[in-house]
């Protein structure tokens, strides 16, 4: 076994196949196929041969990839026997199986696909299509807009799952999808290096659409056949959706934490200021105390959304997860300054102590007997904590924005992208490592 050029030998190696790249001495790749595969053996060999079936009835010079996550069978040796180069990683995930596969690939386009005989590799010349004629760079085969035979696709997968997380996908990172988690996509070597993936599970399906969108990929779909597997699934429905949706959300501060916090926010302020003068009779129910003291908790927790929603931007951005912003990040992040956050924060203590003070003053001219000012000495701890809140939380955003220093620290993620050569493996969201320019390779967690 040869070892692979670059530093991540020790976890990659390749073995070469055994006769099936489809090109002549000296003829280079236009198509690389990447299959990851975990013990496969009864549906590996089949799939290589499609593929190699398929890149020659494309009329493409190309090779089979089989990337080999640590089978205990005969995998990787029946893949080579059918003709594939067998790439080993030792690092399990799908995630890591697809980036070493992508590094090792030596086509100008990549087609990836399960090694399941789920899809149909021998036909390809669909997929490749729009990526030749340069209508593409990116080309997804979508199960929904095609066929699903039967026994391929769980009910629960096909009716509540894919279309669930689908939408998600699509709502938070305004794409257009009608299979966002499809196994089968084909790309182009410039546009793989512009997504700069670095997932290592199953979560690289979604970042795959995420990163192109991102990335301002011209995108199509083209409809494929969904085959039922050779073989037992080893997708875990609830544990694996969980997974998508974390990663989707925590690239989306905006809709996890800015959008929720400001509705709060509003709705616990606009609550407050109804019922200041009193209670509210609704007729069929009467707002009182008890109504105030909810509102006053519903504005400090959303207010404390935005900031955590603020933070969240700023470290996405600063390790390269996220690349634009939309409203009301801009504004924020433009108006932001720590001067004027504690200048913010100051006034709403300020006006707060003094409502506290009114309060206090008219106690102690009652004798210190019995006083009904609850709702202002609400609406005055209301204010006082918002305005801690936002002072301490400018210097916690300074720090992730400029450092303590003043001067501007840059974050840049690391491995940012992928080429040939390059070391699989990248950095995961959560204990995601960066470089600064005055801590090198700290890791960051959620």
């Amino acid at each position: 076994m040869e070892g692979a050029t670059g530093t991540g030998a020790d976890t990659v190696g390749e073995t070469p196949a055994a006769g099936g790249a489809t090109r002549s001495r000296g003829q280079a790749f236009e198509v690389s196929v990447v299959m990851p595969c975990l013990n496969e053996e009864d549906s590996v060999g089949v799939c290589v041969r499609k593929a190699l079936a398929g890149l020659a009835a494309a009329g493409a010079v190309g090779e089979v990839v089989v990337v080999d996550n640590g089978s205990t069978d005969r995998s990787a040796e029946l893949a080579q026997e059918a003709g594939a180069r067998v790439v080993h990683e030792t690092r399990r995930g799908y995630g890591n199986a697809y980036l070493a596969g992508f590094a090792a690939a030596r086509g100008r386009l990549i087609v990836m696909g399960d090694a399941d005989d789920s899809y149909d590799f021998s036909d390809l010349s669909a997929l490749l299509a729009p990526l030749r004629a340069g209508r593409a760079d990116y080309v997804l085969g979508s199960r929904f807009a095609g066929k699903i035979l039967p026994g391929a696709m769980p009910w629960l997968h096909r009716y509540v799952g894919n279309p669930v997380l689908t939408g998600i996908l699509n709502r938070l990172f305004d794409v257009r999808s009608s299979d966002a988690h499809s196994g089968m996509r084909a790309f182009s070597r410039e546009a793989y290096l512009r997504m700069r993936l670095r997932c290592e599970g199953m979560e690289l399906a979604s970042e795959l659409v995420i990163a192109a969108g991102r990335a301002g990929l011209r995108i199509e779909e083209v409809p494929i056949t969904y085959h039922p597997r050779v073989g037992d699934s080893k997708l875990h429905s609830l544990r694996d959706g969980w997974r998508h949706l974390r990663f989707m959300l925590l690239l989306a501060p905006r809709y996890l934490f800015v959008l929720p916090g400001l509705v709060l926010l509003a709705l616990g302020l606009v609550g407050q200021a109804v019922l200041l003068p009193g209670s509210l009779d609704l007729g069929f129910h009467r707002l009182d105390l008890h109504f105030s003291i909810l509102f006053a908790l519903l504005a400090l927790l959303g207010w404390q959304l935005v900031l955590l929603g603020v933070c969240a931007d700023v470290h996405n951005h600063a390790v390269g997860w996220q690349e634009r912003r939309r409203w009301p990040l801009p504004l924020i992040h433009r108006v932001f300054t720590l001067e004027r956050g504690l200048a913010f924060g100051a006034g709403l203590f300020t006006v707060g102590f003094v409502v506290d003070v009114v309060v206090l003053v008219r106690w102690l001219a009652n004798d210190l007997g019995p006083l009904n000012e609850m709702r202002p000495a609400l609406l005055a701890m209301t204010l006082m904590v918002l305005g801690a809140q936002t002072a301490f939380g400018s210097f916690f955003l300074r720090l992730l924005t400029a450092g303590p220093s003043g001067g501007h620290q840059r974050a840049a993620a690391r491995p940012a992208m992928r080429a040939p050569g390059d070391p699989p493996g990248g950095a995961p969201l959560v204990g995601m490592h960066y470089e600064t320019q005055e801590h090198p390779a700290e890791a960051v967690g959620f």
